[in-house]
């Protein structure tokens, strides 16, 4: 279909381009026009996505190196450092799945909150969430779909979630204010292997093959199902903006390893002396040579030796690797020569708080992107009768990450602000920061207090009327005080 990039171009990547339309909104009438004008535009990102997705899976520009001295000698060694990028980048920002928490709301709006998190399990977004992070990553946008399930809520959720690849799909935009979303295109192959265009609105759906409409119906979901992740603003994927970086560093590790095969089968030079074709054979069969040599011109066989520094060498890979690392925002793993630093200036010199800035950065996108898709599948949900009157500004997203740093000053706060009989417990939870989920932590344990207040009150019970002479069982008496007196006195011994 499309010529796909074998090598870095001369004007290098600068990010994926965002395809724009003038019309304010796709009809029948136009929609062919506005669709053929904007694969136009996707067949370019699409041989660029190509690239970095085989840059990722280690086809990278060495592979086409070229020697010219010794080219029997070629080695071509890649260090796949972008595949280190993504892997970290991806891992670090969802170390665990995100999470749809309350923002504050009532204890009936958490629980429909949690019964979205079901819905989402049911669906196995977690797994998805990481799919579409991946490319976001690596080309700097992913795709994903959300439509209704076709069975409903029979299989744990009313909506399908579907990971595209952004070599087949993409979002068609409004250039004037807003910027909105017009449509979601997607590329597919029919059972002939021809491609046709599959293109979402949010009143229609067409299929579109060879320039004419052959499928066209009216939408029940007023919303478009194809939503962009993007990784910046750019659409530059996590290493694009070092590709020249990653290309000399493999250029390097394989002109060290050239160098050392240069050595070891280095060039012998023959003084005063002259072989046949025999004793060349002779010599690369045997290693060794028996020649005459005159007394007034004496014969030699010398080696030429030159071999690369490999210290210097050393020192310039490892402040090429340095580099990247600090401009792609990952922490280095040199450890520094200090053994007094203090916590916080390790993660600060190691490079982690950088790590977390990027990770924050990248969440501020995810977010925009998982409230298009939120809006689409609470719409889902009320047509189906779930989830109440659940809205958009009730929830809250939660990335997840181990932070332990501080902890035990963060615990201190969280003793300290539930001690204030001034402060609501709910509060003290969502401003200490030891939780990643406030709501279901501040839950949970309101839960277990209560499980432990009624567990001391049937203790307290059992004891009073122990000391007046009742049996232990409730709702009945064996002489004593009686049962409305036995609770007048626990009340009074637990104030």
């Amino acid at each position: 279909m499309d010529t796909v990039l074998s090598v870095l171009p001369e004007d290098g990547l600068h990010g994926r381009r965002k395809i724009y339309t003038d019309v304010p909104e796709i009809t029948p009438e136009n929609v062919v026009d506005v669709v053929g004008k904007a694969l136009s535009i996707h067949r370019l990102n699409r041989n660029e996505i190509q690239y970095l997705w085989d840059f990722y899976r280690g086809k990278q520009d060495i592979r086409c190196r070229v020697k010219e001295v010794r080219p029997e000698i070629n080695n071509k060694v890649m260090v796949n450092r972008a595949n280190e990028i993504v892997a970290f980048k991806v891992s670090y920002l969802l170390s665990d799945p995100i999470q749809y928490v309350s923002r504050g709301g009532e204890d009936a709006v958490s629980e429909q909150i949690n019964e979205l998190n079901e819905y989402m399990y049911a669906e196995d977004k977690a797994t998805k969430d990481k799919e579409v992070a991946e490319w976001s990553h690596i080309c700097g946008v992913g795709c994903r779909m959300v439509l209704p399930d076709p069975v409903g809520e029979e299989e744990g959720s009313p909506v399908c979630i579907y990971t595209l690849d952004p070599r087949e799909a993409f979002v068609i935009y409004y250039s004037g204010l807003g910027k909105k979303a017009l449509a979601g295109v997607i590329r597919q192959k029919d059972e002939k292997g021809q491609w046709y265009s599959i293109v979402y609105t949010g009143k229609w759906y067409f299929e579109i093959k060879g320039g004419k409409i052959t499928k066209q119906e009216a939408r029940t979901v007023p919303y478009i199902p194809v939503i962009e992740y993007v990784h910046n603003e750019a659409r530059m994927g996590a290493f694009e903006v070092v590709l020249p970086l990653l290309n000399a560093i493999n250029t390097l590790e394989s002109n060290r390893v050239d160098d050392i095969e240069q050595f070891v089968q280095s060039i012998l030079v023959f003084i005063n002396c002259e072989l046949t074709e025999e004793q060349g054979q002779s010599l690369r069969e045997k290693l060794g040579l028996m020649i005459k040599s005159d007394p007034t011109n004496p014969a030699d066989v010398k080696r030429i030796e030159g071999e690369l520094s490999q210290g210097g060498a050393q020192t310039l890979m490892d402040d090429m690797t340095d580099t990247v690392l600090t401009i792609c925002g990952m922490p280095n793993r040199n450890g520094g020569s200090s053994t007094s630093d203090t916590g916080a200036a390790t993660i600060m010199r190691d490079g982690w708080q950088d790590a977390e800035a990027r990770a924050k950065d990248s969440e501020l996108h995810t977010s925009k992107a998982e409230r298009e898709l939120l809006r689409i599948v609470l719409y889902i949900c009320h047509e189906n009768g779930l989830l109440g009157g659940l809205k958009l500004s009730d929830i809250g997203l939660k990335f997840t990450r181990h932070n332990y740093a501080d902890i035990q000053s963060k615990a201190q706060v969280l003793a300290e602000m539930l001690n204030n009989n001034k402060i609501h417990p709910k509060l003290a939870f969502q401003s200490c920061g030891l939780f990643t989920d406030a709501e279901e932590a501040y839950r949970i344990s309101l839960e277990w207090y209560e499980q432990q207040q009624a567990e001391m009150e049937q203790s307290l019970r059992r004891e009073v009327d122990a000391e007046n002479g009742q049996s232990v069982l409730p709702g009945r008496q064996s002489g004593g005080a009686s049962e409305q007196e036995s609770d007048q006195t626990v009340r009074g011994g637990a104030e």
